[in-house]
């Protein structure tokens, strides 16, 4: 491929350096929390960042290729439980056992995607329901998972002989897995599988007519989407050191998708921008007591519908 398909156009370019400075300054302020910020907000912090992996996740499905998933957090589960079971039950190094998950959520998203990713819309969204509600119930159903008491006695990671213990240390640790999920999706959006996904998102038929197997596309951002959302759920497996059926409804699928939603389909910076807000704004709203679900759910639906593409939209749409 020649350099002159490969790079950029100046638009592009001038819009990536207008927000290189703002990441930046959210990058540093994101090193230097943990010496500020009490055990508290360092819990609420590494949440919001396990969410904008989750998010990112999803929006290669979502945003990108165009796909409704509604089951997203089964290959969070496949990932928790994969992890747990090898670490827990026949003594896996927890570093060994994230290929494995991957591995595991690549399987998992072939033999639900194969079959099903011909299906468009509505029909997709009730596959992917369905398919995520399956998981949970196999996992609260299976004696090595726990059944419904969940599985307990997780491994804590090890680097370099130093042990993740503490909050400080999972919140940079999912830092890290934040950044490596932004550089990841950044590459493919520009590179030529992205950009099928982008075609396919926007007119089926059009890909199809140039050339661009549909199924194989929507096949590869579903298993990319997969494998983000295990390792993520590896390491939320090793921080809680128990995991449970109960961690991985159909409520967080939807949070999930509102906060691809909410911060604007496709576009990189919302995403993080929609997952933080996601995480963050029950925490804010605390001090509603009882109405903390109503306030949240009316302040949710005012951004919707004053901003109904997102609070950082996809400029290309």
């Amino acid at each position: 491929m020649s350099e002159e398909a490969t790079s950029l156009p100046a638009g592009q370019r001038q819009t990536l350096r207008r927000s290189l400075l703002p990441g930046l300054a959210a990058l540093a302020c994101a090193l230097v929390l943990p010496q500020f910020a009490n055990a508290y907000v360092l819990e609420v912090a590494t949440t919001a960042l396990l969410y904008v992996v989750l998010c990112l996740g999803l929006n290669i499905v979502v945003g990108y290729a165009g796909l409704l998933d509604l089951g997203y957090a089964a290959f969070f589960a496949v990932g928790a439980y994969t992890t747990g079971i090898l670490t827990a039950e026949f003594g896996f190094n927890f570093w060994l056992s994230i290929p494995v998950s991957m591995v595991a959520a690549c399987v998992a998203g072939i033999i639900i995607g194969a079959p099903t990713l011909r299906l468009r819309s509505d029909y997709l969204a009730i596959v992917t329901l369905g398919f995520g509600e399956i998981v949970r119930i196999i996992a609260r159903n299976l004696d090595i998972t726990g059944g419904a008491s969940g599985l307990v006695g997780i491994e804590r990671p090890e680097v370099f002989g130093f042990k993740l213990m503490q909050v400080q240390h999972f919140y940079y640790a999912f830092l890290v897995l934040a950044l490596l999920t932004i550089f990841v999706c950044l590459s493919v959006e520009r590179s030529r599988m992205g950009r099928a996904w982008f075609y396919v998102r926007y007119d089926e038929d059009a890909a199809a007519g140039i050339g661009i197997n549909r199924v194989s596309a929507k096949l590869q951002a579903y298993m990319m989407g997969a494998v983000i959302a295990s390792v993520a759920g590896c390491l939320y497996a090793a921080k809680m050191t128990a995991i449970s059926p109960e961690s991985f409804t159909f409520n967080q699928s939807l949070l999930i998708l509102l906060g691809v939603v909410l911060g604007g389909m496709g576009r990189i910076p919302g995403v993080v921008l929609g997952a933080i807000l996601v995480a963050l704004l029950p925490e804010v709203l605390r001090g509603a007591g009882t109405y903390r679900p109503l306030v949240t759910a009316v302040a949710l639906l005012a951004i919707m519908l004053f901003r109904p593409n997102g609070l950082w939209p996809d400029k290309r749409v």
